[in-house]
């Protein structure tokens, strides 16, 4: 059961330009062990950053696991594989399939986390891929995003989380035993962990903290749920920045029925979307929000990423899951919500920055449709989104696979030296 944990610690980290620093310098100082799982691990200046910094952790003896999703990272080079695996680092692939005609297949169920934990005293945790849009020097495409750095007792279920879901992956892979084996797999006792990396991490601060996944078979609503609690218990505020929003209609419901009883409701959304259907899904909702009093800001400076909330002056939540059929009910999902009125203001203000100087307000005048469209739009918007949990179901499910990759190519021994030479800095 999902449980509030006290005496952690969380820095915000906003944009690539405050979070991969920070990463790199933790992996550079972890001395036992270092996880990450990403969605996207791209073979750019960032990404052979991460690339360097996880051979040098391997390389001096640090036991290095990195998991990444097999429809986010398809492109990477036989050298950048080979570089890590032969140095030693323990490289898995979330669900890989085959291209037909060029076309990446598998599609459904990824593994859209991103998750970073060092010596099991140290975690982060948030929306940001390792790819060179993250940074501001890419331009206008650049990405608005954020994490968070955690350390106190909390890391400690976030490590229990990734060395399970190791090993859980890895166990589908060899036995083939679809639900029931992944069901014993979550009773199972937890894998062996590297050497000095056991300790409980102590407290670190006063915040609370909930560790919370969506995953396809035990967890399917975990973080949909803490969404809606919180705004169902909202007194003063909420104000939530999510990049592909098209969320439940019973998220919808408690979102309006805020609103109606005098909360003030902000959604940040795409303004400048880094895909079309994004925000053409989105402007179906407008006019059914703003009806009952929800505020709606299009953020326009570049594409935002982010999936943050506050609600009141305690609770905030950061993570990889967006608000729609994909992350609700796909994808694997991870977010940390935290209870602290520190790290609430802080984010309630960077997050009031973003409408003040970054945003434009949406009004009913904005929505120019015929009655009748809307009328037709509403129907069909609420059956598919009062469904979408349902017919999510019907879309592949199976036992998630962690590939354990090899190096592709012998020939390539001495790649690591020269990796970690080639890395731009970030």
């Amino acid at each position: 059961m999902t449980h509030w944990v006290g005496g952690n610690w969380f820095e915000l980290l906003e944009n690539g330009e405050e979070f991969f620093p920070r990463v790199f310098n933790s992996i550079a100082g972890a001395r036992h062990e270092v996880v990450v799982e990403t969605f996207i691990l791209f073979e750019d200046k960032v990404g052979l950053a991460l690339h360097a910094a996880l051979l040098a952790a391997a390389l001096r003896g640090v036991q290095v696991d990195l998991t990444i999703d097999g429809f986010g990272s398809p492109d990477l080079s036989p050298g950048f594989i080979s570089a890590l695996t032969q140095a030693g680092v323990r490289l898995h692939v979330f669900d890989p399939a085959p291209r037909l005609w060029g076309w990446r297949t598998n599609v459904f169920r990824r593994m859209h986390r991103k998750i970073v934990v060092i010596d099991r005293r140290r975690a982060f945790v948030g929306g940001i891929n390792y790819s060179a849009d993250h940074l501001a020097d890419f331009g206008a495409a650049a990405k608005q995003d954020y994490a968070v750095q955690i350390e106190g007792p909390i890391v400690g279920q976030i490590h229990a989380f990734v060395r399970k879901a190791l090993a859980a992956g890895q166990r589908s892979v060899q036995e083939k035993a679809g639900h029931l084996r992944e069901c014993l797999a979550d009773r199972a006792p937890a894998p062996a962990l590297a050497q000095g990396a056991g300790a409980v991490p102590g407290p670190a601060g006063s915040a609370a903290a909930i560790f919370v996944t969506r995953d396809n078979r035990r967890h399917t609503t975990d973080i949909e749920r803490q969404y809606r609690i919180a705004i169902r218990t909202a007194r003063v505020r909420v104000v939530i920045a999510n990049a592909y929003f098209f969320p439940g209609y019973r998220l919808l419901k408690d979102l309006r029925r805020a609103a109606r009883r005098g909360v003030l409701v902000r959604l940040i959304l795409q303004g400048e979307p880094d895909m079309a259907i994004v925000k053409i899904a989105a402007n179906m909702l407008y006019h059914h929000l703003l009806s009952a009093g929800v505020q709606i800001f299009e953020y326009c400076d570049k594409p935002l990423h982010g999936k943050v909330a506050v609600t009141d002056s305690e609770w905030s939540t950061v993570g990889s899951s967006n608000l729609d059929p994909l992350s609700l009910s796909l994808n694997l999902e991870a977010n940390v919500i935290i209870r602290d009125r520190a790290f609430n203001q802080l984010l309630g203000d960077r997050l009031e920055q973003l409408i003040a100087h970054g945003c434009k307000q949406i009004t009913a005048a904005d929505l120019v449709e015929s009655t009748w469209w809307r009328a037709v739009r509403s129907f069909f918007v609420f059956h598919l989104l009062s469904r979408f949990p349902a017919w999510a179901g019907w879309l592949p499910a199976h036992t998630p696979r962690l590939l354990p990759v090899a190096a592709p190519d012998a020939a390539v021994k001495s790649a690591g030296a020269d990796a970690v030479s080639r890395a731009d800095p970030v």
